[in-house]
């Protein structure tokens, strides 16, 4: 299966030298778009990941009944753009306070999430939801309710 945009392989094995993140910001759709146009970026793909269940479908995940969220993963070459800018598209891209939600998209599966794959991306999320929060507070917003968690199963 290939990517729409890009004409590259949704599914790896992807080439060596290249790292995943995988970010939840809301619809999947157009958090998806921000992460494809970045320099850098290999690849991009729209799933769930977070939840219980194996391979649920769109509605299961819509039923709220798996806990998965609308999730995107960005393939990239860390030679080109560092995990801190894809922080950084992710933090800008949506309101990271708003909960079980983005906009008029309700439900668990539009919770934020920053899913990290080793030590170094836990270590720069925790660093920049930090950074991002003493912001949002200092502009007059609440409280950051990003969850972060080790990355699981990404269904396509």
């Amino acid at each position: 299966m290939l990517h729409q945009a890009t004409g590259r392989a949704l599914r790896g094995p992807y080439p060596e030298h290249l790292r995943i993140a995988d970010f939840a910001m809301g619809c999947f759709w157009g958090a998806e778009k921000r992460f494809w146009e970045l320099p850098g970026v290999w690849v991009t793909a729209a799933g769930y990941m977070g939840g219980r269940t194996e391979n649920p479908s769109y509605r299961q995940v819509c039923s709220g009944a798996t806990g998965h969220a609308e999730a995107v993963r960005a393939v990239f070459d860390p030679a080109r753009i560092g995990y801190a800018e894809l922080l950084a598209c992710f933090w800008e891209g949506h309101d990271p306070t708003q909960g079980m939600r983005q906009g008029n998209d309700v439900g668990t599966q539009y919770r934020s999430a920053i899913y990290w794959h080793d030590a170094e991306q836990e270590s720069l999320a925790q660093s920049s939801l930090e950074l991002y929060q003493e912001a949002l507070r200092g502009a007059g917003f609440g409280r950051i309710t990003t969850e972060l968690a080790q990355a699981s199963a990404f269904t396509f």
